[in-house]
């Protein structure tokens, strides 16, 4: 294992009867917030009049962002940051799922510029250590936003989407009330529960000499979790056993505790990033399409061991004394889960994405250099995984 430093100094309200604190979080800061939102999910189940009475009975005034896109524009992060400028907002308060979550974070970071424009912050790869508070109400379990010091943001007049990362970008508290997501449809629970299983998988899992055995176990526990309850979440929207473990293990995947002492690159996440950036589709949902093309591309005898036991911790199979054909099974549960128990759509054909850009993609997921991981990827490499997936 790798030397580490933990601090992550968010504060999690989570729970039925959790909104009470909302007003006290807030006036930490100030008394005028920015709440930043998507569509209008917040208005039809309640959220948005739960909110605003809270803030208007406790003299709190409340200034409005809304139509955050899935994959959010750093035009409308841009949008925000010049209303907390006029408005002289003291807190960011994100209503919604990630990409809400990651929005609110661009506006807070951007607020805080001269330029007010969030693409100077992400093109120059620019470590935030200076942004408005952001609080966040989560209603979407997936990224893991809600917890962690990311963001992404999308510019689609460069077909780019880029991470933001900072110290400043955590939420100061966050509020995960299982019933918020009672009413997202099954695609979105899909998605979103692929989105916490490959942060797993992705980011830490396959760390090599860098696994920690404790942090491993844990991983593996996540990674079940959501195999467990993805199926009852969306067969039951309401049950909220299992919309809860799957809030708390998206937060769990990326508040850096899983990755202490075996960080690497996250191959299906930059990858996947540039079909979202070209194409603008739903980001867990080509995660799903992208893992099991990864896996089989990197099998080999050294990663074999790793993928196998894969499969028995997380999928349940029997352990074969064979690597080779165990992880193969692992790599058939994967394919299995993301396909037939998700339900999502196998191949980026049935999206309507050929390869006309495959060879850009690729050069611009590697950066320059390479994907690391159990195996670092070459822009070849990854447009042969893009390949696989049609």
């Amino acid at each position: 294992m790798n030397d580490f430093i933990f601090h992550n100094p968010d504060k999690v309200y989570f729970g039925r009867d959790i909104m009470k604190h909302l007003p006290e979080e807030l006036l930490k800061f100030g008394k005028k917030a920015l709440m930043v939102y998507g569509g209008g999910s917040i208005k039809k189940n309640g959220l948005y009049d739960t909110v605003k009475k809270l803030c208007s009975d406790n003299g709190i005034t409340l200034f409005e962002l809304s139509g955050v896109e899935p994959n959010p524009r750093h035009t409308t992060a841009n949008k925000g940051a010049e209303i907390c400028k006029k408005e002289g907002i003291d807190v960011v308060l994100a209503v919604g799922g990630g990409s809400t979550i990651d929005c609110a974070k661009g506006v807070a970071a951007a607020a805080v510029t001269d330029s007010g424009n969030v693409w100077d912050l992400v093109s120059a790869g620019t470590w935030v250590t200076e942004a408005l508070p952001v609080v966040a109400i989560l209603t979407n379990a997936a990224t893991g936003s809600e917890m962690d010091v990311w963001a992404v943001i999308s510019n689609m007049e460069t077909n780019e989407k880029i991470g933001l990362g900072g110290s400043a970008l955590i939420p100061r508290a966050a509020f995960e009330n299982p019933e918020y997501s009672f009413t997202l449809p099954k695609y979105q629970t899909a998605c979103g529960a692929f989105d916490i299983f490959n942060h797993v998988l992705d980011n830490y899992y396959f760390a090599g000499d860098a696994t920690f055995d404790l942090v491993l176990e844990m991983q593996e526990a996540v990674m079940r979790a959501v195999v467990k309850w993805v199926p009852v979440a969306m067969a039951e929207p309401e049950n909220y056993e299992a919309r809860a473990n799957l809030m708390w293990a998206s937060s769990m995947a990326l508040n850096t505790i899983l990755d202490a002492g075996t960080v690497h690159g996250c191959a299906c996440h930059a990858m996947e990033h540039e079909l979202s950036a070209y194409y603008d589709i739903t980001h867990g949902h080509g995660l799903a399409i992208l893992t099991p093309r990864w896996l089989e591309y990197i099998l080999d005898e050294s990663t074999a061991p790793a993928i196998s036991r894969f499969g028995v911790k997380v999928f349940g199979l029997e352990e074969k004394d064979n690597a080779e054909e165990g992880a193969k099974a692992a790599i058939q549960a994967a394919y299995d889960f993301c396909f037939n128990t998700l339900g999502l759509k196998s191949t980026l054909t049935e999206l309507g994405i050929d390869k006309t850009h495959f060879r850009a993609m690729a050069e611009h997921a590697c950066m320059g250099g390479v994907i690391t991981g159990p195996k670092n990827l070459t822009p070849d490499d990854v447009e042969k995984i893009y390949e696989m997936c049609l």
